[in-house]
């Protein structure tokens, strides 16, 4: 993986880190995740135009629903994660959610897309999923065997959501060529609409959800497409089995976090997980 795309991957991953320590602070669902993604689609979609303008691109038909796609994929992972926040510990869902989405994706570009990024990428990648398991297993839900199944069930559950928006996000920008930011913009836009008739039902609980967490729903809609836009760029320069498993550099930061600011124990085993994890980003780095 050249340099600069390794340096999109790990911006990315510090971005990534911090919505999603904001996300873990709000105990809703769907109502929030439209809320996030409509910011998202508020400040997305005039940056776009202004880049198409700018660029003289002309939009393709194929981008519509090369969008959809990926506003499907997006919701079922906003959903999902949010759930799993909801019934779990940040340091058991994230980390598993982080860590089976890019085995899943390395597995399939491996095997679908004939994608061969060398023994040493591999082995880089599967370092990254054994770290971010370590991680993972420290956790104070151990104590409680129902939240902990929850949060491993939703955390693998969401890791499937991620390993299927990568795939297909990588195959929008490269073989569609669908501009990177255009295509997160009209993304952000139908997740808005698609989850917009649940948010009409809830009435005036969004407008109630608004008031007491609009800093997280601006974080998390601000920084998560700030993340996800560095890693569409960073697709168009590397490999997505290279890629995917790099950007995994957030679920240090993540369980650092988890520890410090959530108050969740045994950093010593998060240090070794981390550990393991960087020793991956470096294979990675190197192959």
């Amino acid at each position: 993986m050249n340099g600069t795309a390794l340096g999109l991957v790990l911006v990315a991953a510090v971005v990534h880190a911090a919505w999603n320590l904001a996300a873990k602070r709000v105990d809703d669902g769907a109502r929030f995740v439209f809320l996030y993604y409509t910011v998202s689609a508020v400040v997305c979609a005039p940056v776009a135009v202004v880049a198409l303008v700018i660029e003289g691109q002309h939009p393709q038909w194929i981008w519509l629903p090369a969008a959809l796609l990926t506003a499907v994929f997006h919701i079922a992972y906003g959903i999902v994660l949010q759930r799993g926040y909801r019934v779990g510990d940040l340091s058991v869902v994230y980390p598993l959610a982080r860590g089976s989405g890019p085995l899943l994706s390395v597995l399939a570009a491996v095997v679908l897309l004939g994608e061969r990024p060398g023994w040493l990428g591999l082995a880089g990648a599967l370092l990254v999923v054994t770290g971010v398991l370590v991680i993972g297993l420290g956790s104070r839900s151990a104590a409680d065997a129902r939240a902990r199944r929850a949060g491993v069930f939703y955390g693998l559950l969401t890791g499937v959501a991620i390993a299927a928006y990568t795939l297909w996000d990588d195959h929008a920008v490269n073989a569609l060529a669908v501009p990177p930011l255009t295509y997160f913009a009209a993304g952000s836009v139908l997740q808005s609409l698609l989850l917009a008739p649940a948010a009409v039902r809830a009435g005036g609980r969004i407008g109630a959800l608004w008031r007491t967490h609009w800093r997280e729903a601006v974080a998390v809609g601000v920084l998560s497409p700030v993340a996800y836009v560095l890693v569409l760029y960073a697709m168009r320069m590397a490999p997505v089995s290279l890629v995917a498993p790099a950007r995994e550099v957030s679920i240090v930061l993540g369980g650092i976090a988890a520890w410090l600011v959530l108050d969740e124990p045994n950093p010593a085993r998060r240090l070794v997980g981390s550990v393991v994890v960087l020793a991956g980003i470096a294979a990675i780095a190197a192959s």
